[in-house]
């Protein structure tokens, strides 16, 4: 499996990604999608929903790492509350309001 390539790790049951201009990957446990999608997920439950939030994953894990002070080339991982917090902020900028 390449570096660059969004994927399921059974080892650690997540998600993984690179992250961008960071050179490191980010892994977003099943455990974060059970409590965002209300469900015990299969892998390719959490692959779909990381495809179709694809901009929000990727914006929580930059944000995290401005947040943390996370040094280049360091992994990371991203909890539930790091996912919703990115949600609820498009949610507030798509209604006009300041997040």
């Amino acid at each position: 499996m390449a570096f660059d390539e969004v994927h399921w790790r059974a080892d650690i049951a997540s998600v993984v990604f690179p992250v961008r201009g960071h050179g490191a990957i980010c892994a977003v446990h099943r455990g974060a999608f059970r409590t965002l999608l209300g469900a015990e997920p299969s892998p390719d439950d959490c692959l779909g929903h990381f495809r179709r939030h694809e901009d929000v994953f990727r914006a929580a894990a930059d944000a995290k790492i401005a947040r943390k002070g996370i040094a280049a080339g360091t992994s990371l991982h991203l909890t539930s509350r790091d996912i919703s917090r990115k949600l609820l902020e498009g949610d507030q900028i798509a209604r006009g309001e300041r997040p």
